[in-house]
């Protein structure tokens, strides 16, 4: 997670960002993978402006964009391809509480989802009964909306909350392998499921709306 401090090869200002030199265009091609925070010139933490996020990835992606290397040579413009598909991913990572609190989980060493999947044992019941909700509206054709309706303000209510929860193991950020990273990646659980949960209401609730043959 350090922020790489390096200077342009081709003018020798600062760098900005580590994928384009901000003074002179000129593209950067970095040693190793930059992480979401380095691309954009950000330190690394769960709390971040997403109008600056936005603000920077406009500026970085005016200097990166691959019809500005129209005329190079084939590799200034795979670089630029590939740099363009770097900001791409950091911006959606820092957009994204989720993807961003999954991020900084992985990169102070704590565990992948698929190495902790547990989620908090308060939280197991509620989804046990989430799911048969949902089993009953797929087996049911006459769905009841309001029943959908009222699933769905549930399930946002909680996701809300274990945004909150995130927030405070988030920030400030844990020491690496920190005990706390295991909370994290509960809450973050958490959240997957919920979101996935959310998709499938959206889903039967456009079926509920869909015309019928």
């Amino acid at each position: 997670m350090n922020q790489a401090a390096t200077s342009c090869a081709s003018c020798g200002a600062a760098l900005e960002f580590p994928l384009a030199c901000s003074a002179c265009g000129t593209l950067a091609a970095p040693e190793r993978e930059p992480g979401p925070f380095e691309v954009l010139g950000l330190a690394p933490q769960y709390f971040v402006d997403a109008a600056d996020v936005k603000k920077r990835a406009l500026r970085l992606g005016r200097l990166l964009h691959p019809d500005y290397f129209g005329a190079a040579d084939e590799a200034t413009r795979a670089l630029a391809e590939r740099n363009t598909a770097r900001l791409n991913r950091a911006r959606d990572v820092l957009l994204d509480a989720s993807a961003r609190g999954d991020w900084l989980v992985r990169a102070l060493g704590g565990p992948s989802e698929n190495e902790q999947r547990e989620m908090p044992k308060a939280f197991l019941l509620e989804v046990l009964e989430w799911n048969q909700q949902l089993e009953e509206a797929r087996a049911n054709a006459a769905r009841d909306h309001a029943r959908l309706e009222a699933l769905r303000n549930d399930l946002e209510a909680q996701r809300a909350a274990a945004l909150a929860a995130l927030a405070r193991v988030l920030e400030p950020l844990p020491q690496p392998a920190s005990p706390a990273l295991r909370e994290a990646r509960a809450q973050l659980n958490v959240l997957r499921y919920l979101d996935n949960a959310l998709a499938q209401v959206e889903a039967l609730e456009l079926d509920t709306h869909s015309p019928r043959a």
